[in-house]
């Protein structure tokens, strides 16, 4: 049965592959949103050394391979299973002889492999060439830093699910979809680092999952956290990764109970 999930991984792999020319844009708009940025933070940092613990050179590379990290973890697979709900063809996925979640899970993995191998990967070859990335010398760095963008992954992908299972219960569910995803671009630290925010509302993101995601990979990846720091960090987004399937089960149980099926 697991090699019918890793197939999965690999139809939507090739699947992305066929229509590889429209990320090559993406690469340039990443690439333009991490200018806008490194230009805002230096402007920010006038003559200032440090700002909230990050140095110029470390803020520079936090947005680099923040932004370039958002390309592995992000998907639709909310957007995937709203409109799947609405068309009916839900229920034709219930009666197969495989766990529903399970195969969206894999599915984003595989495009996350493609977004990895064919726009994160080269993207952050021309941002280093374009802009003052310093990227760490020490392979345990990057090898913590890969575990944690797999968790990063993972976590999103889950509240890309919940999100996306709510369209059981509201039918439409645009806006909560568009809410989810500016709350994990600003609360995750893609936009502003956690650590910029006010006192109050950076104590209520350490009881929110949305950090796992990026700023504490990141945090890692520039050297703000020490590598002897980071295992206490990848332990708590496995805790997040844990709670957030309680919910997750919740939710898909309530939702396969009032099933019905639009225009079915």
């Amino acid at each position: 049965m697991m090699s019918a999930y890793i197939d999965f991984i690999r139809i939507r792999f090739l699947t992305m592959l066929a229509y590889r020319v429209n990320y090559y844009s993406g690469i340039i708009i990443y690439a333009i949103n991490i200018g806008a940025y490194y230009f805002l933070w230096k402007a920010i940092f006038g003559e200032a050394e440090v700002l909230q613990g990050f140095t110029l050179a470390q803020m520079t590379t936090y947005v680099a391979v923040s932004w370039m990290a958002r390309a592995f973890y992000f998907n639709n697979l909310d957007r995937e299973i709203a409109n799947e709900i609405r068309d009916g063809s839900v229920a034709t996925q219930l009666i197969r002889p495989y766990s529903y979640l399970l195969v969206k899970m894999m599915q984003g993995f595989g495009e996350g492999l493609f977004r990895m191998l064919l726009f994160m990967v080269p993207g952050m070859l021309i941002v280093c060439f374009i802009f003052p990335v310093r990227l760490p010398t020490d392979p345990l760095t990057w090898a913590v830093y890969l575990v944690m963008l797999l968790f990063s992954f993972l976590i999103n992908s889950q509240i890309n699910i919940l999100t996306g299972l709510f369209a059981f219960f509201v039918e439409n569910n645009e806006g909560m979809m568009r809410m989810k995803r500016v709350m994990v671009d600003l609360f995750s630290g893609v936009l502003i680092p956690i650590a910029f925010f006010p006192g109050w509302l950076s104590a209520v993101m350490q009881w929110l999952p949305f950090q796992a995601i990026t700023y504490l990979p990141s945090a890692v990846f520039t050297g703000r956290t020490p590598l002897h720091e980071a295992y206490g960090a990848i332990g708590l987004q496995i805790v997040w990764f844990v709670l957030l399937l309680l919910p997750i089960w919740f939710v898909w149980r309530a939702a396969r109970k009032r099933l019905f099926v639009q225009g079915g």
